[in-house]
């Protein structure tokens, strides 16, 4: 994944505006389904960027290819209801700014839910809801221990709606959490966002919920010396 929820951080911070419309277009999102779901690849729509074709265009350009998953930054109602009939499958947010109110009150998490899931699902394929993008690496301690509140109310607004089991609740990490990844079999996450992790992780699994990672692989491309990856 290329591109931060908030305004595509990283392309601003790495100065290369040229670049920034593409990689916002085509950042990956990796997912991987517990209980013995299959994981998945799909697209980012990152809307922070010049010359970006409307809602109405994208959703057909999706359509001539394979894609079939693609994540919002947030809950845009133009770009929900362009992709409505599509058979795409969609992931919605919750933004960082979000977080406190929902972890605090169920009624602001039914009341999210009411707005930006109930009129268009199931007309757009709503999949998945994510709570709050790289929060445990802004290393703000209110704000991590109010992600693992705010997902499980959001879960019990998604249940309140008879749509448990129909569309899941996560969060969005950067690889930063994790102290290895290299190679896969032996991954660890830094022992300090461990005992965050734990709470994230065990509500996952009781509520089969994706684990979702920001892996920024262009950016690791590019400062990847090694010579198989053709960079010097």
């Amino acid at each position: 994944m290329a591109a931060a929820s908030a305004g595509c951080f990283d392309c601003r911070r790495q100065a290369q505006p040229l670049l920034h419309a593409d990689l916002c277009r085509v950042a990956f999102f990796l997912t991987h389904h517990y209980h013995g779901g299959e994981p998945f690849i799909g697209v980012n729509y990152g809307q922070v960027a010049d010359n970006l074709p409307p809602p109405s265009g994208t959703a057909k350009l999706l359509q001539s290819t394979s894609i079939e998953k693609v994540r919002l930054y947030g809950a845009d109602p133009a770009i929900i209801n362009a992709l409505a009939n599509t058979g795409i499958g969609i992931v919605v947010g919750a933004s960082n700014g979000e977080i406190p109110a929902l972890a605090s009150d169920p009624n602001t998490a039914a009341e999210w839910v009411n707005s930006n899931v109930l009129p268009f699902y199931p007309a757009t394929n709503i999949i998945l809801i994510t709570v709050g993008n790289e929060v445990l690496t802004t290393n703000d301690p209110n704000l991590m221990n109010q992600v693992l509140p705010a997902m499980q109310n959001m879960q019990d607004a998604i249940n309140g709606a008879n749509l448990g089991g129909k569309i899941k609740v996560s969060t969005v990490h950067s690889m930063a959490v994790l102290g290895q990844s290299d190679p896969p079999s032996s991954g660890s996450f830094i022992p300090g966002y461990q005992p965050a992790l734990r709470g994230l992780l065990q509500f996952q699994m009781d509520h089969g919920s994706p684990f979702a990672i920001n892996p920024y692989p262009f950016f690791a491309y590019q400062a990847d010396p090694r010579p198989e990856t053709g960079r010097i």
